[in-house]
């Protein structure tokens, strides 16, 4: 009989970096560049969802956010924008969003779904479904709803975001699914 209680370690899958372009973001969200003052609204300005509350646009100091991470979070309720104070390069993890209809038939619903303690059903992100974004330079990423993310990530000790969600996303509308439950951790190839 083995007694043993030795943690398992996590496998750790190294994931190559993608330059953030509006193609290669497309399936998660947006990239907005920039563009000359006075142009009309259209596709290259960011598509925002904010009707279900009010709006907090903030700078949020980070530090120590290494390349690497297990658990990746969504918004159920609300696009969300980052981006880098001064353009300094970022990085951020991302799996296209799962959030499911429940107006679907319950076969769907029981295909490991999971409700939220928000109360909405999701399918948890596979380790397979997460690929890492580099962005650089005056960029900001916008966010479809339900879009899963970690970080920002980063190189330097401390970095400045400014951050656009809603006032109470943080208290009640943020989901995150911990990796360690499939036995990985994902490491930023640089």
């Amino acid at each position: 009989m083995d007694c043993s209680h030795e943690a398992k370690i996590p496998r750790t899958v190294m994931l190559k970096a993608i330059d953030a372009t509006p193609d290669s973001f497309k399936e998660f969200g947006q990239v907005i560049g920039v563009y000359p003052d006075g142009e009309e609204f259209g596709p290259h300005d960011a598509q925002l969802d904010l009707t279900r509350g009010i709006p907090r646009f903030y700078i949020m100091h980070l530090e120590d956010r290494k390349l690497k991470f297990r658990t990746i979070t969504h918004h159920a309720s609300v696009t969300q924008c980052l981006g880098s104070i001064g353009g300094e390069t970022w990085y951020l993890g991302v799996a296209k969003a799962s959030i499911l209809d429940i107006t679907k038939s319950k076969d769907e619903m029981d295909l490991k779904s999971v409700q939220s303690a928000s109360g909405h059903y999701y399918v948890p992100p596979r380790p397979d479904e997460v690929c890492v974004f580099r962005v650089d330079g005056s960029k900001f990423l916008k966010l479809n709803v339900g879009t899963w993310h970690a970080g920002p990530l980063f190189k330097s000790k401390s970095m400045d975001f400014y951050n656009l969600e809603l006032t109470n996303t943080n208290v009640v509308d943020h989901t995150t699914h911990d990796f360690r439950k499939d036995g990985v951790v994902f490491l930023v190839d640089e």
